[in-house]
């Protein structure tokens, strides 16, 4: 199983998290994806770089316009702002409105947190982050079993036209919307700990993508909106969203038993291509999670994913500087070759 991966990805470098009601260390740090990175050359995964499939597809996701903001957002913020700290402060309400022309204005229009401070290297890390799923979903088009994405910033809390969460672009929702020039019906498994609320966002009136979304309750837990189990989608996309949440503090056997409703859904919609949002901030000790998977059960799910027999991307999502980031994503990703090398050829 190769690894797709592009170094420009670890220029976004944010300082300061604002987290309920106080300033925190950023969570989202490049050091991830070096840790992962550095894991996987460790354990002779090939790692390739993405090739540039331009701004079409991510456009085909993600508003023109919002796109086109953050290409130059950094500049013009500098312009504008001098050496003050490029976090929103200003977001439209819920009526019906209009982007200003203003940078500072568009910072928050196209921003629906403070959980993405802009950086100069902020364009060049989407980007590429986005093109890092577009190459997975390719060498998936072209006929490999599965490919691993390493994906960073991550990617699934991203809206149709604004960011959230850490995330910019969405990257599993690039990686299926590609998918889909491939395939007819096309599944997203997001078993990151936080809601894939951006790729709710996306596909849910769409019934041609099944999205299953499996994370702690949003009741009272990021990203608190969206993610409650009556939301099934609407129009054509009625019943091609599952929401299976989680109650704080379950743990192996509670996740794993959810997770199997997941992929018999999947089945039941006859998927025949899979994009996987991982995650391994599920892990007990990570430090934005409220429930305790454990590396057999990530292992688990590795083997029970490949067990589906669908053509599968694995998109990275979160997991963050907790102890035990590396070696789930060492395990996750050791499972997921095992089982694919343990398929019979076919005659």
């Amino acid at each position: 199983m190769k690894a797709i991966f592009d170094e420009r990805q670890l220029r976004h470098d944010p300082e300061r998290y604002f987290r309920r009601g106080a300033y925190i260390g950023h969570p989202e740090q490049p050091e991830r994806a070096i840790l992962i990175r550095n894991m996987l050359l460790r354990n002779g995964f090939a790692i390739e770089a993405p090739r540039d499939f331009g701004e079409a597809p991510i456009k085909a996701v993600h508003e023109a316009g919002y796109v086109d903001f953050w290409k130059d957002a950094w500049r013009r913020w500098r312009a504008e702002a001098g050496d003050q700290e490029p976090i929103p402060n200003c977001h439209p309400g819920r009526r019906p409105g209009r982007p200003s022309s203003s940078v500072f204005g568009q910072l928050g229009w196209y921003a629906t947190d403070t959980s993405v401070p802009l950086r100069e290297g902020t364009w060049d890390a989407v980007y590429w982050s986005a093109q890092t799923a577009l190459e997975t979903a390719a060498r998936v088009k072209a006929g490999e079993r599965a490919v691993y994405g390493l994906c960073r910033p991550p990617g699934h809390h991203a809206l149709h036209d604004a960011s959230n969460g850490f995330c910019v672009f969405n990257n599993a929702a690039i990686a299926a919307q590609s998918l889909r020039e491939t395939f007819s019906r096309v599944a997203i498994l997001d078993i990151d700990t936080h809601t894939g609320n951006g790729t709710l966002d996306i596909f849910y009136e769409r019934g041609d993508v099944f999205v299953c979304s499996m994370h702690t309750d949003p009741d009272n837990y990021p990203t608190y909106y969206l993610g409650y189990e009556d939301e099934r989608g609407e129009g054509a996309g009625a019943g091609a969203t599952l929401n299976l949440c989680l109650a704080p503090g379950a743990g192996a056997e509670a996740i794993l038993a959810r997770f199997r409703e997941g992929l018999a859904a999947i089945e039941a919609f006859g998927a025949e291509a899979l994009v996987v949002s991982l995650g391994f901030d599920m892990a007990g000790d990570d430090p934005l999670s409220e429930v305790n998977m454990t590396g057999e059960g990530f292992a688990t799910m590795a083997r029970e994913i490949v067990a589906l027999g669908l053509p599968t991307a694995l998109i990275q999502e979160g997991g963050y500087l907790g102890p035990s980031l590396t070696d789930n994503a060492e395990i996750y990703l050791t499972a997921t070759r095992e089982a694919l090398a343990a398929i019979p050829e076919e005659m």
